[in-house]
């Protein structure tokens, strides 16, 4: 990591590239005051990615920071933890031959009309191999398009639905394996919803690349052939690796990532291993 650096009241540490920190000096599990919370959106502007280390939050806390940050999202497609309406467990048993949920490239729901900004997630249970989480940098990849690229881009509008993993002839429906979490998948999943192919932030004013293999499934005015083409460009210069950000976990952790300009992917690799995570997300804006 870079040399460390002090924003307020805490201390972020970046990635050499920009993308990615980690956030001490702050305890969580307390109501932050506004100059904490305005360090705390700062650093989130700037890098994408904030993880904060030994952070064993309760449920209580995990929903309480989560509402210091915004609203919570919905969350469709996942039947959530009894009593909390808007955490859902991520869980997986030692003896689960199904695959590792989120084992495609993403952005948290973007199908719907207003997708979450934020996604927070706290780990319970950490396996003693794999479970990383990968993240892609979709503004960067962005701005290193030709001006060519991006004028070609600027206009378009991508599909996204859910219709791939939580349709109702979708992966999950056509699952066979036994899984602790519990999948809703349902017609309904496979509703369409148009956003702009090139996003802008609405706190950095940053452009980003707002698509991704699991939930764009065309370009609004071109054919299947050119939609294909198209997309399939951008994730073969998406996925480079001088736009990925790997994350290692590590028990009592917290990590809240931007849905906004970034891609992940959650890798397995912990066969035989337990792991459980809670999750909630944060309301998001109308993509513009």
């Amino acid at each position: 990591m870079a040399d460390g650096a002090t924003a307020g009241p805490i201390q972020v540490r970046a990635e050499d590239s920009g993308f990615g920190a980690e956030v001490t000096g702050v305890d969580l599990s307390k109501p932050l005051s506004a100059g904490t919370m305005a360090a705390i959106r700062d650093a989130w502007a700037r890098h994408a990615v904030l993880s904060f280390p030994d952070q064993p939050l309760s449920l209580d806390e995990l929903e309480a920071f989560t509402l210091q940050m915004g609203p919570f999202g919905d969350d469709p497609f996942i039947a959530p933890m009894p009593g909390r309406p808007n955490v859902l467990e991520l869980r997986r048993e030692p003896d689960e031959k199904a695959p590792n949920f989120g084992g495609g490239w993403h952005s948290d729901w973007s199908f719907q009309p207003a997708p979450p900004a934020a996604t927070i997630l706290r780990s319970e249970v950490t396996p003693p191999v794999g479970g990383d989480t990968l993240f892609i940098d979709a503004a960067r990849a962005y701005d290193d398009l030709s001006p060519t690229m991006q004028a070609m881009l600027a206009p378009l509008r991508a599909i996204h639905s859910a219709g791939r993993p939580y349709g109702a002839q979708g992966l999950f429906a056509r699952e066979t394996e036994k899984r602790a979490m519990k999948i809703l998948y349902s017609a309904e999943a496979d509703k369409t919803h148009p956003h702009p192919l090139v996003r802008t932030h609405p706190v950095t004013g940053r452009k980003a690349l707002f698509v991704s293999p699991t939930y764009t499934v065309g370009v609004e005015g071109l054919t299947d052939m050119e939609a294909d083409a198209v997309l399939g460009f951008l994730y073969k210069h998406l996925l480079q690796d001088k736009y990925r950000y790997r994350h290692k976990w590590r028990p009592g952790m917290v990590l809240m990532w931007d849905n906004r300009c970034t891609m992940h992917f959650a890798e397995g690799g912990y066969d035989g291993h337990l792991r459980v995570m809670h999750r909630t997300t944060v309301a998001g804006d109308v993509p513009v």
